[in-house]
């Protein structure tokens, strides 16, 4: 097919490329491209404003020169949209980065889908994890939005493998995990993990690496989108879409925005910041057809929850999950801090009475768990009343109730994995707090699934 010059290049910056454009008609995301000592550089239009543009390019624009012409891709930004996405990793713009190879291309374009009032539904039910800290404290409806927070080394990847692992295991749903601003060395060992755990084929990945330019990490999740929409709205399936970090989100978009020289708001972020997090966030929903059901890893700049970018993102979110540096080096895991861990779904009205009123009196203890602990470095145990010393121990089988052998993790603890069923954990926990396992040593509730009787 014939390129038809569209326009010429009249000013060049590292995120902006200026193009006067002669008599096409052109509009915000269509794709313009130039030729620049052989290479074609890309570039998408962010901005219109009569016969200029301001483009976003997609690679380094070392090359790009005033005067150059400048041409227009019949199709825009796009995406593999078929069955062949599994076991693939995919770059910002829809490039397969790991050598494999599709041979009959079917790709859509990564802006096409908004999801209408009309097909949202909220009664996607429960999406049992099988995981007993996750499905106690923080339940999750399918087409939910959960936060995950935690730093490095506290065992959000293992946990993000499991979910992938039981949500397949137990309804045969896929999973995506997008990449945003991810290093390349730990989307390598990402990669590698999920091949060594046989996970790779039922997932697919994005990503849009850390050394790479703001329009790519800008574009991650808008791919990621994509491919979680063709498993919910083609194959019917309940999908997990991983996010990490939704925060270089937020981070890439103002790096755009300053460089097209819009007026930020508070701490540089810019004054369309709500309605960016929104384009990403009400693409996540439940349908008739299935549902996308996401985990957003967050970075929290400087430690300050306040921030103007975490605010907007985490009232999108039904709920969190935090991991815990402290309760990691107890040797606890899942390392989830269940003071500040939560759901929408812990309501008497959504998961029963009795739940809710487990997770209450659970927290209760927990919280006296700690008062305890200072009173007996001071005093010691013997000073505690009866009431204190059931609290105290009882608290302490819990905590060792709530971690669990891990699927994906045999191969390291050589301690089979166990998937736990939500009625079995409300019946432990029930008489856990009731006293009726006072006589069974604490040691017997590490790392099990269901409590099956040992003392």
């Amino acid at each position: 097919m014939e390129e038809v010059v569209v326009g010429r290049i009249i000013a060049v910056s590292e995120l902006n490329v200026s193009v006067l454009i002669y008599e096409e008609k052109i509009k915000i995301h269509d794709i313009l491209y130039t030729y620049s000592k052989g290479k074609k550089i890309e570039f998408e239009v962010a901005e219109e404003e009569g016969k200029v543009v301001s483009a976003i390019p997609f690679q380094s624009v070392v090359g790009l020169k005033k005067g150059l012409e400048v041409y227009k891709a019949t199709r825009g930004l796009e995406i593999e949209y078929s069955d062949e996405i599994l076991g693939k990793v995919f770059d910002s713009y829809g490039n397969l980065i790991d050598g494999k190879e599709i041979e009959q291309e079917h790709r859509r374009n990564v802006y096409a889908r908004n999801v209408s009032l009309e097909e949202i539904n909220l009664n996607g039910g429960v999406l049992w994890t099988g995981i007993k800290v996750l499905d106690f404290f923080a339940p999750m409806q399918k087409g939910f939005k959960m936060g995950l927070l935690g730093g490095a080394g506290v065992g959000k990847t293992v946990l993000i493998k499991e979910l992938i692992h039981n949500v397949y295991s137990g309804m045969n749903s896929n999973s995506v995990f997008v990449g945003i601003g991810e290093r390349s060395r730990e989307g390598k060992e990402l990669y590698d993990e999920m091949s060594e755990a046989e996970l790779l084929d039922k997932m697919s990945i994005v990503f849009g690496q850390m050394g790479e330019n703001s329009a790519a990490r800008s574009k991650a999740i808008f791919s990621g989108l994509t491919l979680a929409e063709y498993l919910r709205d083609e194959k019917h399936q309940d999908v997990l879409l991983f996010v990490d970090n939704i925060y270089r989100h937020v981070q890439a978009m103002s790096e755009i925005n300053a460089e097209l020289s819009r007026i930020p708001i508070e701490n540089g972020y810019p004054a369309n910041i709500e309605s960016a997090i929104s384009n990403v966030e009400e693409r996540i929903n439940s349908t008739e057809n299935g549902s996308i059901t996401s985990f957003q890893a967050i970075y929290i700049p400087a430690d300050d929850v306040t921030d103007q970018a975490v605010q907007t993102i985490t009232t999108h979110l039904d709920g969190q999950i935090v991991l815990d540096r402290k309760v990691a080096e107890k040797g606890l895991y899942p390392a989830v801090d269940v003071f500040n861990t939560f759901s929408k779904l812990i309501d008497i009205e959504k998961v029963g009475e009795r739940h809710y009123r487990l997770v209450e009196e659970t927290l209760r203890y927990y919280s006296r768990y700690r008062e305890l602990e200072e009173i007996i470095a001071v005093l010691g145990i013997e000073e505690l009343s009866v009431s204190d010393t059931n609290i105290f121990y009882r608290t302490r089988k819990l905590r060792n109730y709530f971690t669990q052998p891990m699927f994906v993790a045999e191969n390291y603890t050589g301690i089979k994995g166990e998937y736990v069923e939500i009625d079995d954990i409300l019946d432990d926990v029930e008489n856990i707090l009731r006293g009726v396992y006072d006589d069974v040593d604490e040691s017997y509730f590490l790392f099990i699934g269901k409590y099956n009787g040992r003392k």
